[in-house]
């Protein structure tokens, strides 16, 4: 997989006012923006578990735990897809 490094800029201090380490500040921020991507529907349920670096299942699991419906389909999507296949 082919990646690319952005790079972001924090107050000096921001890791110990956290209690987190660099590389769990780096988790925390990509799962948190696959979270809102996923959420506004700028990335699917797969290419967001990719950006955060964790399974599928995983972020199916997260999804969950945030309240974020894993499916965005609406009543009206389903109810054309059966008077589809009628």
């Amino acid at each position: 997989m082919n990646t690319q490094e952005i790079k972001l800029d924090f107050p000096s201090d921001i890791l110990l006012s956290l209690n987190e380490t660099e590389s769990e500040l780096k988790k925390n921020i990509k799962i948190s923006f696959a979270l809102r991507q996923y959420r506004l529907q700028k990335l699917t349920i797969g290419k967001a578990a990719q950006v955060s670096g964790l399974s599928r299942y995983e972020f199916e699991n997260l999804l969950a735990e945030n309240n974020i419906p894993i499916s965005n389909l609406t009543i009206d999507d389903v109810l054309n897809d059966s008077q589809k296949l009628k």
